[in-house]
C-alpha cells in the first residue's frame, strides 16, 4: 500500500493517526478528501465519503489491481473490502456480509454498486452461461429497482426510499448461482408529500402534470430531469428488464399501472347539489379519468366508480351495507389505493427478480452447501423540516443497525477480550440500546403503543397517541414533547415528540401517524383489482378473492411488519462475517470537492468511527480458534505438518509462530488466537500461497495414482467379464450352429434351406469359413454320385454360369453337351469323316490333346463377306476351318493369344473372339441339330474352364452391342432379330455388322 501513496495522502488507516483525537481524525479526512483519496480504512472497516464527481478509481483496471490481494496490500477501496468479503467466503466456506451504512446523500447505493460488479468481475473464470446469467440479472437488478424505488430529495438526487438487502449465493467454486433481494419499507410513503422534500420516484417524466409528483415539480432539477436524460433512462430501465426475463407483457402491463396511478392521483371529488338525483352525495368532478384508469388496470368503469365514491361493509350477521364517502373519505381512499397499487407493485418487481435470480436444480449432496455474500444498501439516517411516520421508521432502522454494529465491532470485541483472558485498554462507547428499546419494547415501547392506539375501539387521534406517549415516557433520557418541556418553542403542542437518536435529535410530527400504520384499504379496491383482466395485475391482489361478505380480520400494522423485518435482517446479518462500509456526506450542498467541517464532525461523532478507531487501536485485527488456525497454516511449520505431536493445539500454534519469528504480534487466549497486525496474516497466508501448489501436487500424485490403481482394477474386471461373456457368446452360438445343422446331411437339399444364426464378431472370420466348407461339403453330396465322364461338362457349366454372371437369357445349361459337334454324325453326317482324318492330322501336327469344341459357324471377314466356315477349338489352338475343303485350315490361332470373347444377352449365337495382336473371330454358331440349338454357354464354359485349369481368367463380356477390332479399325456388330431370316447371316452397313437372326 505504501508504494502507491504517500505521506503526502495522509494516513491510509485512522489506526495509524498519532494521536485519536476528532481534530486528527478531521485533519486526515480532509487531507485525503482534497487529495481526491476518498477511501480510509479503520482496521477493516472503510469510510468513504462521497466526491460528488466521477473519478478515475473504478474499471477493470482497477479490478485487477484488487484481485486475489489482500486488504491492505493495496491502498484503501470498495473493491478491497469486497475482495476480503469474498476471500473469506471462500477459503473458510462462511457467510459473510458487507454492511454499507450512512445518511442520505452519502453515497451508499453508488457503493453497493461499485461491489457487486467487482463480485461479477471476478467470478465465472469458466465462463459458464448459468452463472452470466445471474450476474446479469444481478447486475441489471439494481437499475431497475432504482428506478421504481428512488426518489429525488432536497438532500439527495438520488435517494434510496426503500432498503435493500441482497443475498448473492455462491457455489463451491466462487461462482454466483443464485441470489434474493429483501426489500424493507417502500411503504407508499413517499407519494402526495405535502412538503417539498420528496420529487417522486424516477419513472414519472413530467411530475407536473400529476398531482402525486406534483408537489415535488418546483425542486431544482438541471440537467438531471433533461428530455434527454429522461429517455435514456427509461430505455435503460426497459432494456434491463428486458436482459433479467421480464416478458414484453409483463413491461407493458407494468407501465400501464403506472399511468393507472398517475390518472388515479388526478380525480377530484365534488359535492352534489341537494335537489340533484345524488342528493347529500358526492360525484367525481371528471369521469374521464375514471374511464382512463379502468382502461388502464382492465377492469369496468362502473366499479371503479362505485369503489372511489362508497364502500361496502359487512356485518357479523354476514349482511352488506354500502356506505357513501365524503369528499374528505373518498380522497383519503383515492390515496390509500394509488398508495397500495404502487407497493404492490414494487413487491411484484421484487418477487419476479428472485425468482429468476434464484439458484436452479441445486442440490445440497451433489453440489455441497451455498455460500453467501450479503449486500446491505438501506436509507441513510432522516431529518426534514418536519419529520413523520417514515422517517421515524427509517431513523428506527438505522438504530438497529448501529445497534449490531456496537454489538459486532466494539461491545463484542471487548467482551470476548474479557472472556479469553486477553489484557487490553477499555474503550467507551455509545450504548444505544436505550433509545431502541424506547421504539420496541413491547408493551411500552412506542410502536406497541401505536399498535394499540390504531386497534382501540372509538375516536382516537394522532394527538391522544401523543399524549399516552407523554404518559409512559415521561422520565425517559431520550424522550421529550412540548408538553414535557414546555419552554421548548421548536416543538408545537399536541403535535411534536422529540427522539435523541445516537445521530442526534429529531423532532417528529405526529399527524398521520395512526392512519400510515393502520395502512388500511378497504377491501372493495381489493376485489376490483383482483378481478382485474390484467394477470399480472390481478396476481398482486390475491387477497382480493376473499368473499363480499366475510369479515375481513385486521393485518399487522405497517410499524409491526417493519420492526419484525428489522428484527430478522438484524439476525441474519449477525450470522455472517460483517464487513462494514461508512459513508459520510461531505456536504449538504451535493458540491463536489468541499468538504464541511462542522457537518462531517457531526456524522463521524455519530457513526462512532473514532471509538472504533480506539477499539482498533486497543484490540487485535483478526483472531481465531487454534484448531482452525492450525488447519490452515499448520503445513508452513515442520513440526506441525501433516499432524502435530505436541500437547496441545495451543503449543502446536505457538511452536507454528515461533518457527515464523511472529509470536511478539499475538496474543494467546483461552481457546483463541489473537494476531494484532493484518500484516502477518499476509505473511502467513504469503507463506502458505507458496507451498499450496507443492501440496497440490503431491495431492494430485497421489490421486492420480489410486485413480490409476481404481482404472486398473476395473479394467482387468472388465477384461475378464468379456473374456468370459465371449466365451458364453461362442459356446452358445456353437451349440446354436449344432442344433440347425442337425438335419443337414438330410438329402435333396442337404441343409440348403437353413439360415445360418449371425455370429458374434470375434466369430465372424470362423463362421465365414465354415460356410465356405458348408457349401463345399454340400456341393460334393450333391456331384459325388455323378458319373466322371460327366465332370468335365460340370465344371465347364459351373465356368460358364460364373463367366455370364445372369446376364444372359439362356446358355443351354440343361441339356447335354457333346462339345465335338463335327465329329457327330448327328450334327456332321455328310463330313463328320473327313473331320476325323482332318483332326488326326492336326493332332500330330501341333500335339494337343483335347477337343475343346467344334461346329460349324458363319463368318464375316475383312472383306465384309459373309461365309461358311468351321470351328475347333482346343487345349492349345483355335482353329478356322473350311468345311468345303475338307476342313483345310484357314487360319490358327494359339491359345494363349486368345483375352476374351464377347456374347449378347439374347438368344442369338453370336461370339466375338478377342485375340492379342490378331483381328478379332467374328462367328455365329449354326447348322446344328436341332435347329438354332442354343450352344453358346457351351463354347463360353469350355474355354473358360480350360482357361482356370491354366491359372488363367477368360475375359467375358455381355453385351448387345459389341465392339471388335480388324485391321486395327474399331467396328460394332449387333443382332437384328428377322421372323423371315430363314438362316442367320452378316450384313455389313457403313463399317458396323449386323447379325441378321431368324426370331421364330
Amino acid at each position: 500500500m505504501e508504494d502507491e501513496e504517500g505521506p503526502e495522502y495522509g494516513k491510509p488507516d485512522f489506526v495509524l493517526l498519532d494521536q485519536v483525537t476528532m481534530e486528527e481524525f478531521m485533519k486526515n479526512l480532509r487531507l485525503r478528501f482534497e487529495k481526491d483519496r476518498i477511501y480510509t480504512y479503520i482496521g477493516e472497516v472503510l469510510v468513504s465519503v462521497n466526491p460528488y464527481q466521477e473519478l478515475p478509481l473504478y474499471g477493470p483496471e482497477a479490478i485487477a489491481r484488487y484481485q486475489g490481494r489482500e486488504l491492505y496490500e493495496r491502498p484503501p477501496h470498495l473493491y478491497a473490502v469486497a475482495n476480503a468479503a469474498y476471500n473469506a467466503m471462500k477459503r473458510r466456506a462462511r457467510d459473510t456480509c458487507i454492511v454499507i451504512s450512512g445518511e442520505s446523500g452519502a453515497g451508499k447505493t453508488e457503493a453497493s454498486k461499485h461491489i457487486m460488479q467487482y463480485i461479477a468481475a471476478v467470478t465465472n473464470p469458466s465462463q459458464r452461461a448459468e452463472v452470466e446469467r445471474v450476474k446479469d440479472v444481478l447486475l441489471k437488478s439494481t437499475c431497475v429497482l432504482e428506478a421504481f424505488g428512488n426518489a429525488r430529495t432536497n438532500r439527495n438526487h438520488n435517494s434510496s426510499r426503500f432498503g435493500k438487502y441482497m443475498d448473492i449465493n455462491f457455489d463451491f467454486k466462487g461462482d454466483p448461482v443464485g441470489g434474493h433481494i429483501h426489500s424493507y419499507l417502500l411503504e407508499k410513503l413517499l407519494r402526495g408529500s405535502e412538503d417539498q422534500e420528496l420529487q417522486g420516484l424516477h419513472l414519472e417524466r413530467n411530475p407536473a402534470l400529476y398531482n402525486f409528483t406534483r408537489q415535488g415539480a418546483g425542486l431544482n432539477m438541471g440537467v438531471h430531469n433533461s428530455m434527454d436524460s429522461d429517455e435514456k433512462s427509461h430505455r435503460a430501465v426497459t432494456e434491463a428488464m428486458k436482459v433479467i426475463g421480464f416478458s414484453p407483457e409483463e413491461v407493458d402491463s407494468v407501465h400501464r399501472i403506472l399511468a393507472a396511478i398517475l390518472h388515479l392521483g388526478n380525480i377530484e371529488f365534488v359535492e352534489t347539489e341537494e335537489d340533484g338525483p345524488q342528493k347529500g352525495g358526492i360525484a367525481v368532478a371528471e369521469e374521464t379519468l375514471v374511464g382512463h384508469v379502468a382502461e388502464l388496470t382492465a377492469t369496468p368503469q362502473d366499479l371503479v366508480l362505485r369503489s372511489l365514491l362508497a364502500r361496502t361493509v359487512a356485518s357479523g350477521g354476514r349482511e352488506l351495507i354500502e356506505k357513501g364517502h365524503t369528499v374528505a373519505e373518498a380522497s383519503y381512499a383515492r390515496d390509500a389505493c394509488a398508495k397500495a397499487v404502487y407497493q404492490r407493485l414494487f413487491e411484484w418487481v421484487v418477487d419476479r427478480i428472485n425468482g429468476i435470480m434464484e439458484a436452479r436444480d441445486r442440490d445440497p449432496r451433489r453440489d455441497g452447501k451455498d455460500t453467501v455474500i450479503g449486500v446491505l444498501d438501506i436509507y441513510g439516517f432522516e431529518v426534514f423540516p418536519v419529520n413523520s411516520f417514515e422517517q421515524f421508521c427509517i431513523n428506527y432502522c438505522n438504530e438497529k443497525l448501529q445497534q449490531l454494529f456496537i454489538r459486532l465491532i466494539l461491545k463484542q470485541e471487548q467482551e470476548e477480550y474479557e472472556r479469553e483472558g486477553i489484557t487490553w485498554q477499555s474503550v467507551e462507547y455509545f450504548n444505544n440500546a436505550a433509545i431502541v428499546e424506547l421504539v420496541e419494547r413491547p408493551h411500552r415501547g412506542i410502536l406497541a403503543i401505536l399498535d394499540e392506539a390504531c386497534s382501540t375501539a372509538g375516536p382516537i387521534t394522532d394527538r391522544i397517541f401523543l399524549q399516552t406517549l407523554d404518559t409512559h415516557h415521561r422520565h425517559h433520557p431520550h424522550y421529550s414533547s412540548r408538553q414535557l418541556c414546555p419552554t421548548d418553542k421548536t416543538m408545537e403542542f399536541g403535535r411534536d415528540f422529540r427522539i435523541k437518536h445516537y445521530a442526534g435529535d429529531v423532532t417528529y410530527s405526529v399527524e398521520g401517524f395512526i392512519d400510515k400504520n393502520r395502512d388500511s384499504l378497504f377491501q372493495d379496491f381489493k376485489r376490483l383489482l383482483y378481478n382485474s383482466k390484467d394477470p399480472t395485475l390481478q396476481a398482486m391482489w390475491p387477497d382480493g378473492q376473499q368473499d363480499i361478505t366475510e369479515v375481513t380480520k385486521r393485518p399487522l400494522t405497517a410499524g409491526t411488519l417493519f420492526k419484525n423485518s428489522m428484527v430478522a435482517l438484524v439476525e441474519n446479518l449477525a450470522s455472517k462475517e460483517p464487513f462494514y462500509v461508512r459513508c459520510i456526506k461531505p456536504n449538504e450542498d451535493k458540491e463536489a470537492g468541499r468538504l464541511e467541517e462542522g457537518h462531517c464532525r457531526h456524522q463521524v461523532s455519530y457513526l462512532g468511527l473514532l471509538e472504533n478507531v480506539r477499539v482498533r487501536r486497543a484490540g487485535f485485527a483478526s483472531r481465531q480458534p487454534y484448531p482452525r488456525f492450525l488447519l490452515r497454516y499448520k503445513m508452513t511449520c515442520e513440526y506441525t505438518w501433516p499432524n502435530h505431536l505436541l500437547g496441545s493445539d495451543k503449543a502446536a500454534v505457538s511452536a507454528l509462530l515461533e518457527q515464523h519469528g511472529l509470536q511478539g504480534d499475538v496474543a494467546f487466549g483461552h481457546s483463541k488466537l489473537f494476531i494484532r497486525s493484518p500484516r502477518t496474516l499476509v505473511a502467513l497466508e504469503q507463506s502458505r500461497a507458496r507451498l499450496i501448489p507443492i501440496i497440490v501436487l503431491l495431492l494430485q500424485k497421489a490421486w492420480r495414482g489410486t485413480l490409476a490403481r481404481w482404472h486398473c482394477r476395473r479394467l482387468r474386471a472388465i477384461y475378464t467379464i468379456m473374456r468370459w461373456f465371449r466365451r458364453h457368446k461362442v459356446r452358445a452360438h456353437l451349440a446354436e450352429l449344432q442344433r440347425r445343422f442337425q438335419a443337414a446331411r438330410q438329402p435333396p437339399l442337404y441343409g440348403r434351406d437353413l439360415e445360418w444364426p449371425p455370429p458374434p464378431a470375434v466369430l465372424q472370420p470362423f463362421q465365414d469359413t465354415c460356410h465356405m466348407l458348408f457349401c463345399r461339403w454340400r456341393a460334393w453330396q450333391l456331384v459325388k454320385n455323378i458319373p466322371p465322364s460327366d465332370m468335365v461338362q460340370i465344371k465347364a457349366k459351373v465356368a460358364a454360369m460364373g463367366a455370364l454372371q445372369g446376364l444372359r437369357q439362356d446358355w443351354g445349361c440343361q441339356r447335354a453337351w457333346a462339345r465335338d459337334y463335327l465329329s457327330s454324325e448327328t450334327d456332321n453326317s455328310t463330313a463328320s469323316v473327313l473331320f476325323a482324318e482332318r483332326l488326326k492330322a492336326l493332332r500330330e501336327k501341333d500335339g494337343f490333346e483335347a477337343v475343346l469344341f467344334s461346329g460349324h459357324v458363319r463368318k464375316v471377314n475383312r472383306f465384309r463377306k459373309s461365309r461358311d466356315r468351321a470351328l475347333l477349338l482346343t487345349d492349345r489352338f483355335l482353329y478356322k476351318l473350311e468345311p468345303g475343303r475338307q476342313y483345310r485350315v484357314m487360319r490358327a490361332v494359339p491359345l494363349e493369344a486368345v483375352t476374351g470373347l464377347s456374347v449378347t444377352s439374347g438368344l442369338d449365337q453370336l461370339v466375338v473372339l478377342h485375340a492379342r495382336g490378331q483381328d478379332d473371330l467374328v462367328v455365329c454358331l449354326h447348322r446344328s441339330q436341332p435347329p438354332l440349338d442354343n450352344r453358346i454357354g457351351e463354347l463360353v464354359g469350355m474355354l473358360a474352364a480350360h482357361f482356370q485349369g491354366e491359372g488363367r481368367t477368360l475375359q467375358v463380356r455381355v453385351s448387345d452391342c459389341i465392339q471388335l477390332s480388324q485391321r486395327g479399325t474399331r467396328r460394332l456388330v449387333s443382332v437384328e432379330p428377322r421372323p423371315e431370316q430363314p438362316e442367320p447371316d452378316f450384313r455389313c452397313n457403313r463399317g458396323a455388322f449386323t447379325l441378321l437372326w431368324p426370331s421364330h
